[in-house]
C-alpha cells in the first residue's frame, strides 16, 4: 500500500507566483549585467548571436547565452530568429546616450553598494536605521560626493527618470505664467533646462549641492546658459529668494519629517508672496491599497531616512511649513504633482 503525500494548504499558481517573486532577484541582476556589458547599445542597429555578442563583449560565449535567454524570458530581449537576438521596447530603454535613457538608473539601483544594502534590509527592520549606511559604512550622499564617477553616474540616471516625466508634467500643468523658476534640489539642471525651453519668457535658478552644480556647467545645457543661474549651496541652510515658481523634484522622498519641515520652510521664507511651490513625488494611497510606491517607500527606508508618503501625511508637513495643498495631480501609476500655495 502507498501512502499518500498531504495535500499543500494552497493552490499550484499561489505556489508558481511566489517563486517568480523569489526570482525577481535574479532577473535584475540578469538587467544589471547587461547594462555592465553593453548589450542594448551593441542590439541598437542589428541583430547577433550569443557568440557575435560575447566576442564584442569579451565574455564567455556559452555563459553569455545563458544571459541572453534569460534577458529574452523576462522581456528584456527577443529572440529574433533561431539563435539571433534583438531588442525589445523594454530593453531599447537600457540604450545610452539616448533621451529616456534608463541605464545608469540601473547601475545605480542595482549597482554594488544598493545591492549590498538591501542584504541588510532586516537590520533596517530591526532598528530603523539606514542598511545603506550600515552595509556601505558611509551615506549614499556621502558616497557620490566621495567618488566623483557614482555621483556622474546619478546625474545621469535622473537624467533619465526626468526625460521620461518631463512631457506628462508640461501637459499636466501650466507653466507659462511664471517668470522665475527655481529648481530646489535640481540635480545636474536637466529639468530646469526643458522647463525654460518651455516657458520662453522665465529665467532660472539651479541649486544644489556645489559638486553637483560643477556637473551641471560641464554639461552646458543651452537654455540653462542663456536664462539661468547655477548656484551651490545647501538646502538645508537657505534657498535663492525671490522665485515665483519654486520646484523640488523627488527630493521630499530622501528626508525624514524633520528635514522635510527645514527644506519646505526654507522654501516658504524665500517664496515671494504670490508665488508657487511644485512638489514632484510618489503620494502613496491611504491604507494599504496596492501602488508601485510600497516599494519605493521600502527602498527609501534601505537608502537613508526617507520615506513615501500619503497626500494627508504630506498636507501636514506642508501645512507646519506654512504652506496650503491646493491641488494633486497624477501623472500616471506612480507620480504626482502637489501645488502649494503660500498659507
Amino acid at each position: 500500500m502507498t501512502s499518500k503525500a498531504p495535500a499543500p494548504t494552497h493552490s499550484r499558481q499561489s505556489a508558481d507566483l511566489l517563486l517568480d517573486l523569489c526570482q525577481g532577484l535574479w532577473a535584475a541582476r540578469a538587467v544589471h549585467a547587461a547594462v555592465e556589458f553593453g548589450i542594448a547599445d551593441h542590439l541598437a542597429d542589428r541583430t547577433h548571436t550569443a557568440a557575435e555578442l560575447a566576442e564584442l563583449t569579451r565574455t564567455h560565449p556559452p555563459s553569455l547565452h545563458r544571459l541572453l535567454r534569460a534577458l529574452v524570458t523576462v522581456g528584456v530581449l527577443v529572440e529574433s530568429g533561431p539563435g539571433r537576438f534583438a531588442l525589445s521596447p523594454v530593453g531599447s530603454t537600457l540604450r545610452t546616450g539616448v533621451a529616456g535613457s534608463l541605464a545608469a538608473h540601473v547601475l545605480v539601483e542595482l549597482g554594488e553598494s544598493r545591492h549590498r544594502a538591501w542584504g541588510e534590509l532586516t537590520y533596517a527592520l530591526r532598528t530603523g536605521e539606514s542598511s545603506f549606511e550600515y552595509a556601505v559604512g558611509q551615506t549614499p550622499w556621502q558616497l557620490f560626493q566621495a567618488d566623483p564617477e557614482a555621483g556622474r553616474t546619478l546625474g545621469r540616471a535622473m537624467a533619465g527618470l526626468t526625460e521620461n516625466i518631463l512631457q506628462a508634467v508640461l501637459e499636466a500643468y501650466d507653466l507659462t505664467r511664471f517668470t522665475r523658476i527655481v529648481d530646489v534640489g535640481g540635480n545636474e539642471g536637466d529639468f530646469l533646462d526643458a522647463v525654460l525651453a518651455a516657458v520662453p519668457r522665465a529665467t532660472g535658478v539651479l541649486f544644489d549641492l556645489p559638486y553637483v552644480v560643477e556637473n551641471a556647467r560641464v554639461k552646458g545645457h543651452r537654455t540653462l546658459a542663456e536664462r539661468g543661474e547655477l548656484i551651490g549651496g545647501d538646502f538645508f541652510r537657505e534657498v535663492p529668494s525671490d522665485g515665483d515658481l519654486y520646484l523640488l523634484k523627488w527630493v521630499l522622498h530622501d528626508w525624514g519629517d524633520q528635514d522635510c519641515r527645514t527644506i519646505l520652510g526654507n522654501c516658504r521664507k524665500a517664496i515671494r508672496a504670490d508665488g508657487t511651490l511644485l512638489v514632484l513625488n510618489v503620494v502613496l494611497p491611504e491604507g494599504c491599497a496596492s501602488h508601485p510606491g510600497a516599494l519605493s517607500d521600502l527602498n527609501m527606508l534601505v537608502f537613508g531616512s526617507g520615506r513615501e508618503r500619503t497626500e494627508e501625511e504630506f498636507r501636514s508637513l506642508f501645512t507646519e511649513a506654512g504652506f496650503r495643498l491646493t491641488r494633486v495631480i497624477p501623472l500616471g501609476a506612480r507620480d504626482s504633482l502637489l501645488e502649494l500655495l503660500p498659507a
